[in-house]
C-alpha cells in the first residue's frame, strides 16, 4: 500500500464527524481574529494622527494596506497551501500577524506602520484566513455548506468584540501597549492551525483530484518539476520556464475567463469599482463620530452594532438566496444590497447625532450582510466551477487594488475640505454607480441571451428546443459544489 493510499484510507473517517467539529470551531475563531480585526483600526485613527502628526490620507494608508493585502494575497496563499499544506500556512499566518502587531508597538513613524501592521499583519491574516477556509473543504463533505455558514459567523463576532476590546485597552494603556497585546492575541491563530490536522493530503500537498491536469511535456521536465523545481529553475529550458509560468498565471489569475465570459467581466468590474467606496465607513465612521462630538466609547460601539446585527442577518441572507426562486437571479439581490449600502450613507450626512448614527449602522449592517453573503456566491453563478479558483484569484487581486486606494484618496479630500461628509458622499457615489452599472449590464446581457436563444430556436425542432429548455434548469441547480468553498472576506 502506497503512502498516499494509506493516508487517504486512514484519514477518511474524521470527515463530517468527531474532530471535524473542533476544526470548525478553530475556523470560527480564525475568522474572528483575521477578518474581524481590521474593523477596530478606526478606534486608533485619531490617536495615531496625533502621535505621528499625520493627515487623514496618510493615516488611512495603514488600514488600507492591511485590508488590501488580506484580500489580494489569496493567490500566493493558494500556492503555499498546495506546496506545504493548510496547517503550516495557518500557523505561518499566525506568526506573521503576531510579529506585525508586536513590531507596530515600537514604530516611530506612520510609514513604519505601513510595513509592520499593514503588510506583515495583513499578509499573515490572509494566510490564516484562507488556509482555515480551505481545510474545511477537506474535513466536511456532507455538511460543507453548513460548516462554511457557521464559520462565517466568526467575522461578525470579530466585528462585535474587537472595537469594544480596542477602546477599553486604548483607555487603559495607550495604543502602543494595545498593539503589543494584539500581537499576543493574534498568535492564537497558531493554536487554531495546530488543531487542523492534515486530512486527505499526502506529503502536505493537495489531493490529486484538486490539481489541474498538466499539459503534456517531456519526461525529464516533468521529473524536474515533480522534484520541486521552480518554473524559474535554471536547469529547465527557457521555453519550458515560460510555459510553466504561463500555466501558473492561468491557474491563479484567469485572464482568459475575463476576456471570454461577459458575466464575469461585468461582475468583476462592478465589484472592483464598488470596493472604492465599500470600506470607507469602516475606516472613517469612528473618527467622524468623534469629530462630531460623540463620546469615544459610544463611537466605538457603532462598529460593534454593525457586527452584532451581522451575526443574525448574514445567515438569513444566505438561506434566502439559496431558495430555488433566486436560482440564476442572485446577482439582482446582490445589486439591491449594494444599492441599499450606498443610499444608507446619506443618513450620516443628514445628522451626526448618536441616535441617527445607530439607525445608520442598523441599515448599513443589513445591506452589508447581503453583500457579504452573496459576493462569492454570485461569482460561483457566473463562472464554471472547475475554473472558480482561477476566477477568484483575479477577482480578489483587482478588488484589493481599489480597497487599497479608496480610503487614502477620500482622506485626501477630507484633508483639503476639512469636511467628513465627503466620506459618505464618495461611498454613496461608488456604491450606487456600481449597482446601476451591474444592474443595467446584466439586464442587457440577459436580454441579448434570450434573443440569441430565440433566433436559435427557429432553426431547431420546436419540441427538441422545449425539452432542452426544461432540462437546463435542474442541471444548473444540481451543479456539484467546488472542492473548496470560499467564504466572503467582506
Amino acid at each position: 500500500m502506497s503512502q498516499g493510499e494509506a493516508a487517504r484510507r486512514g484519514t477518511a473517517k474524521p470527515q463530517d464527524q468527531g474532530w471535524a467539529w473542533m476544526v470548525l470551531l478553530a475556523a470560527v475563531v480564525l475568522q474572528g481574529l483575521t477578518l474581524g480585526f481590521p474593523c477596530c483600526i478606526g478606534v486608533f485613527f485619531t490617536d495615531l494622527q496625533h502621535e505621528f502628526q499625520a493627515s487623514n490620507s496618510q493615516t488611512s494608508w495603514f488600514p488600507s494596506i492591511m485590508v488590501a493585502v488580506l484580500h489580494g494575497g489569496g493567490p500566493l496563499c493558494s500556492i503555499l497551501v498546495e506546496r506545504f499544506g493548510c496547517r503550516f500556512v495557518v500557523m505561518l499566518g499566525g506568526l506573521l500577524s503576531g510579529l506585525g502587531m508586536v513590531s507596530s508597538s515600537f514604530c516611530k513613524s506612520i510609514s513604519q506602520l505601513y510595513l509592520t501592521a499593514g503588510l506583515i499583519t495583513g499578509l499573515g491574516s490572509c494566510f490564516s484566513f484562507q488556509g482555515g477556509v480551505t481545510v474545511l473543504g477537506y474535513y466536511f463533505v456532507r455538511w460543507r455548506a453548513l460548516a462554511n455558514a457557521m464559520a462565517s459567523t466568526g467575522v461578525s463576532l470579530g466585528f462585535t468584540l474587537w472595537p469594544l476590546l480596542s477602546q477599553y485597552l486604548l483607555d487603559e494603556m495607550g495604543w502602543r501597549n494595545t498593539f503589543l497585546i494584539f500581537g499576543g492575541i493574534l498568535l492564537n491563530c497558531c493554536v487554531c492551525g495546530a488543531i487542523m490536522r492534515p486530512i486527505q493530503m499526502a506529503s502536505g500537498s493537495l489531493p490529486q483530484s484538486a490539481k489541474p491536469e498538466e499539459e503534456p511535456g517531456s519526461k525529464a521536465e516533468e521529473a524536474q518539476l515533480s522534484n520541486g523545481a521552480s518554473p524559474y529553475h535554471p536547469m529547465l529550458p527557457q521555453h519550458t520556464r515560460r510555459t510553466k509560468c504561463f500555466q501558473v498565471l492561468q491557474k491563479y489569475l484567469a485572464f482568459d475567463i475575463f476576456s471570454q465570459n461577459k458575466g464575469y467581466q461585468i461582475y468583476t468590474i462592478g465589484v472592483t469599482w464598488m470596493m472604492m467606496g465599500f470600506a470607507l465607513p469602516h475606516v472613517y465612521l469612528v473618527p467622524y463620530a468623534r469629530h462630531s462630538g460623540v463620546e469615544e466609547h459610544k463611537a466605538a460601539l457603532l462598529i460593534s452594532i454593525i457586527g452584532f446585527i451581522n451575526i443574525f442577518i448574514r445567515p438569513l441572507t444566505g438561506l434566502l438566496s439559496g431558495h430555488r426562486v433566486f436560482t440564476g437571479r442572485r446577482i439582482y439581490l446582490f445589486i439591491l444590497a449594494t444599492l441599499l449600502c450606498g443610499l444608507s450613507n446619506f443618513i450620516c450626512v443628514i445628522s451626526a447625532e448618536f441616535s441617527v448614527l445607530i439607525l445608520y449602522c442598523v441599515i448599513l449592517s443589513i445591506a452589508m450582510s447581503g453583500v457579504g453573503a452573496l459576493v462569492f456566491q454570485v461569482l460561483m453563478d457566473v463562472v464554471d466551477m472547475d475554473r472558480f479558483s482561477s476566477a477568484l484569484g483575479l477577482f480578489t487581486i483587482l478588488e484589493s487594488i481599489t480597497l487599497l486606494i479608496g480610503p487614502p484618496l477620500t482622506g485626501l479630500l477630507v484633508d483639503i475640505t476639512n469636511d467628513y461628509h465627503y466620506v459618505f458622499y464618495n461611498s454613496s457615489f461608488f456604491l450606487i454607480s456600481a449597482a446601476l452599472f451591474m444592474g443595467l449590464s446584466f439586464c442587457a446581457l440577459e436580454k441579448k441571451t434570450k434573443l440569441r436563444e430565440a433566433s436559435k430556436a427557429r432553426l431547431d425542432n420546436p419540441s427538441r428546443y422545449q425539452y432542452s429548455e426544461t432540462s437546463a434548469e435542474p442541471k444548473a441547480e444540481s451543479q456539484s459544489p467546488p472542492a473548496v468553498e470560499y467564504i466572503t472576506s467582506i
